[in-house]
């Protein structure tokens, strides 16, 4: 039992299970808030692209994951060809799956993952992985977000552009409120993940806020998102462009910033990163119950 927990706790930890989870939550919720369904073959393409993208993160971040003492690198390091063998299999096998059922998705699924690739490697011509360049690190993470939260769902929904595939009170306004919130309030996560990494990432001379700015610099940039995440759905529900099941979602950046201003006070580490996304999963997971119980979803 013992080693089997052994070997649950490694692939937890290597596959940044956290991770996967918020990103495959976020893609079920926004495919229910915009079409008042669910389409569970989206949540498993999204977790699976999540979980490979993550993997293969971890077999080119091994100098900085020793040097953060970040779990199971040495695991990594031992298996790293054998892992991205299975890894690139299993991705080109599920996108012949993808395939027998939508096109428009196999097209986002290969960007998601070209984007992973250049985040990853340094393409040619490059001096430096994308997850190198100042700004474009944080950008690129949000686009990967953008892409299976949003761009999965709407690709079944006519893009948004056909109203009788969204919910009736959804509009290309209440998208366009819905995806500022998300990018702002993802880049805020990411970079309290580079105040975490801070160390291993001034070792290989990635240009993250974190890095270029220091520490309190960072911490401005992550309130700063926060709060005008929060402030766009505020704005957007008081002039009638959000929902109110949209614009519950607030509370998570407002309890992202206290958690934040706590922590940041005495020093990210590893564990806050991990139990703040946890707290998002747990939250969208409340918000499917409150669902599923029938209870209200508009004042």
């Amino acid at each position: 039992m013992n080693r089997l927990q052994e070997s649950l706790h490694l692939l937890y930890s290597i596959s940044r299970f956290h991770i996967v989870m918020i990103g495959a939550l976020g893609t079920l919720t926004f495919t229910w808030v915009f079409s008042g369904h669910y389409l569970p073959i989206l949540v498993f393409y999204s977790a699976l692209d999540w979980f490979l993208v993550n993997i293969m993160n971890r077999v080119v971040d091994l100098p900085e994951d020793r040097t953060n003492h970040i779990h199971g690198t040495d695991f990594v390091a031992r298996n790293a060809r054998i892992i991205l063998v299975l890894a690139l299999l299993l991705l080109l096998g599920s996108l012949v799956l993808t395939a027998t059922h939508s096109l428009a998705l196999v097209a986002l699924r290969c960007g998601f993952h070209g984007l992973g690739f250049a985040y990853n490697w340094r393409l040619p011509g490059f001096k430096r992985r994308l997850k190198e360049y100042y700004f474009w690190k944080n950008s690129a993470s949000a686009c990967g977000f953008i892409l299976t939260v949003f761009l999965y769902p709407l690709s079944q929904m006519g893009w948004g552009l056909q109203p009788n595939l969204l919910a009736s009170d959804i509009t290309l306004w209440s998208i366009g409120c819905a995806l500022i919130f998300f990018v702002l309030f993802e880049i805020s996560y990411e970079v309290i993940y580079d105040l975490r990494d801070v160390v291993g990432d001034r070792q290989i001379k990635a240009q993250t806020y974190a890095v270029v700015h220091g520490e309190v610099g960072a911490a401005i940039v992550v309130q700063g998102c926060i709060a005008t995440s929060l402030a766009v759905l505020v704005l957007g529900y008081g002039v009638g462009m959000v929902p109110w099941r949209l614009a519950v979602m607030g509370a998570a950046p407002l309890l992202q910033w206290i958690l934040f201003r706590r922590w940041f006070r005495r020093g990210i580490v590893p564990r806050d990163c991990i139990v703040l996304t946890w707290i998002g999963a747990s939250m969208l997971l409340a918000y499917h119950l409150w669902i599923g119980l029938g209870l209200p979803l508009e004042l």
